[in-house]
Order: C-alpha cells, then structure tokens, then sequence
C-alpha cells in the first residue's frame, strides 16, 4: 500500500527547523523572522515548519526553550473583566515561573537579555507582539503600551528577585500571599 501526503521529514528535521529558528531569531529579531525564512534556512519545506510547530509563535517558544504555557496563559486572559484578569494574569505567570520545568527557560532568556543586545531585542519583540497587546487590550487608556509595559516589568521583576537575586521575604512568600499583593497595582496600572 503506498501512502499519500507530505513526507514527515527525518528524524533530523524537527531539530534543524529548530537550529534555523535559534539562528533567524538570534540575528534577525522576532518581528522580521519568518516561518518560511526559518524554513529555507533549515532546508525543508515551510509546511513541515508547520507541521511540528504549528505558528511562528510557538517556534520561537521552542526555539528559546520557554514554556509552552506560556502562549496558553495569555491566551487565556483575553476578554476577562480586569479583576479577574489582574489576578489569573499573576497566579499564571507566577505558577510558570515558580515551576521547575518552566523557570530555568524564562530565567535564561531575562538573564541572556541582561547581557546581550540581541536576546535582548529578542524578548522585546516577543513581549511587544505577544504578552503586550494581551494586556494594553484590558485597559482603554491611549497610553496603555506604557501601562502593560509597567505590568510586564512587575512580573519580570519578581521572577529576578524571586528566582536570581534571592531575596529572602519574596522567595519565602507563597504564591497566594504574592497574587494577593500584586493583583491591585496590575490592576491600577490598567485602571
């Protein structure tokens, strides 16, 4: 019997797609990387792009190593009422990043984007086209990039002070004692 269809590829494929994806993204940024680009690269057809990644979203979630829910979570959020928001937005990210399978991928990447003005672009596209809008879409300010920015920096903060610097009050806090305290200045912000 023979099969019909588009070949899967080698076992070699996923990786390559990956290692193109690792090297567009890297010099090239988030916003001007393509699938098909990342394709070429890879030397494969751009459907086979799609067909282990899905979009160019969760490629770059691959590629960067980051948790997968975390497109799942800000996805989640769109079209809640800002309580609700505010507080599934902090315990989301909080449970991301107080995971062991998810905190060293963030982690790596806001230290890499510390150091590096590459992976620093990087994230900024990232956030810019995925976590920003999410957020400045709950609030009807004209300056609403600027308050999810601040929202953004909250949350990166935390995970910094939580997960690399250590410091001691924020590493003993218990995810509902932190929800708690940050949801109503997530809230002001987008107030």
């Amino acid at each position: 019997m023979s099969r019909t269809g588009r070949r899967p590829g080698t076992p070699d494929t996923r990786e390559a797609i990956l290692s193109a994806a690792r090297r567009k993204f890297a010099t090239r940024g988030y916003e001007a990387t393509s699938l098909r680009g990342i394709a070429t690269e890879a030397k494969v057809d751009p459907a086979l792009a799609i067909h282990y990644f899905g979009t160019k979203e969760a490629l770059f979630i691959a590629a960067t190593g980051l948790p997968s829910d975390l497109l799942d979570l800000f996805g989640s959020l769109a079209g809640l009422p800002l309580p609700e928001f505010a507080r599934a937005l902090a315990r989301g990210y909080l449970q991301l990043v107080d995971s062991d399978q998810s905190r060293n991928a963030i982690l790596a990447l806001v230290r890499s984007a510390v150091s590096n003005d590459r992976a620093a672009a990087v994230l900024r596209e990232f956030l810019a086209a995925e976590l920003l809008p999410v957020v400045s879409g709950v609030t009807g300010h004209p300056d609403a990039e600027l308050r999810a920015s601040l929202v953004a920096a909250q949350l990166i903060g935390i995970a910094t002070l939580r997960h690399v610097i250590r410091v001691e009050p924020l590493v003993r806090a218990s995810q509902d004692e932190i929800v708690t305290l940050i949801t109503p200045a997530i809230e002001q912000y987008l107030r």
